[in-house]
């Protein structure tokens, strides 16, 4: 399954990303996307499960609803 995503960018980013894939860097941009999607969720993961740990151990201290 695919989905389909819609997103605004710079003429000035457009076409580097074109330069790109014409000198063979990128295959087209629906890699580029999928890429930069998957390498910042990647890169995030980390420090969105160690907020939702402190989050917890918070509210275990705590009692915080």
């Amino acid at each position: 399954m695919t989905t389909f995503v819609e997103t605004k960018i710079s003429e000035q980013l457009w076409q580097q990303v074109q330069n790109s894939v014409q000198q063979g860097w990128i295959n087209n941009m629906d890699a580029l996307s999928a890429e930069v999607i998957r390498s910042y969720v990647e890169s995030h993961q980390q420090i969105l499960s160690e907020r939702f740990i402190q989050e917890d151990i918070e509210w275990g201290l705590h009692g915080e609803d």
